[in-house]
């Protein structure tokens, strides 16, 4: 369902000493992407919970993008596995749901990833905005 003109609700997963300053750097350097974009910051982008991801569909947010930290995370070595485990637990929700799984993303975005951060968030937001909006997904399963 395509929707004109339609600018998603987006929310970030991000990590406090890895992809904060990168996505501190887009602003900073006035790189523009949509004002519907809200960041949390996290210690660790492992940290998140499937239910994190479910509430924000619930509270009308459009799509879920997870800045992982990658291999470069100081709490564990192995961050990026748990990180993905948590993807596919969301995503398992999800579809039990009926909420289309290309709602949500994760990528690695770094301290001096300002540009690719942008273009994540222009690429998410086209995806999006043709799928339109969560509640219409939401309210036609409920």
């Amino acid at each position: 369902m395509k929707t004109e003109g339609y600018n998603p609700k987006i929310l970030v997963f991000s990590t406090d000493k890895i992809s904060d300053p990168g996505i501190d750097q887009a602003g900073l350097r006035k790189l523009h992407y949509s004002p519907k974009v809200y960041v949390i910051s996290l210690p660790c982008s492992s940290g998140v919970k499937p239910r994190w991801i479910m509430k924000a569909f619930e509270e009308g947010f459009d799509g879920v993008f997870i800045a992982a930290d990658g291999h470069e995370c100081s709490y564990s070595s192995k961050c990026a596995e748990y990180t993905n485990n948590i993807i596919v637990e969301a995503q398992q929700l999800m579809k039990e749901r009926s909420i289309n799984t290309k709602r949500i993303r994760m990528a690695a975005i770094c301290s001096v990833c300002a540009e690719p951060f942008v273009n994540h968030m222009g690429t998410f937001s086209k995806i999006l905005s043709e799928l339109g909006s969560v509640k219409n997904e939401i309210e036609s399963n409920s």
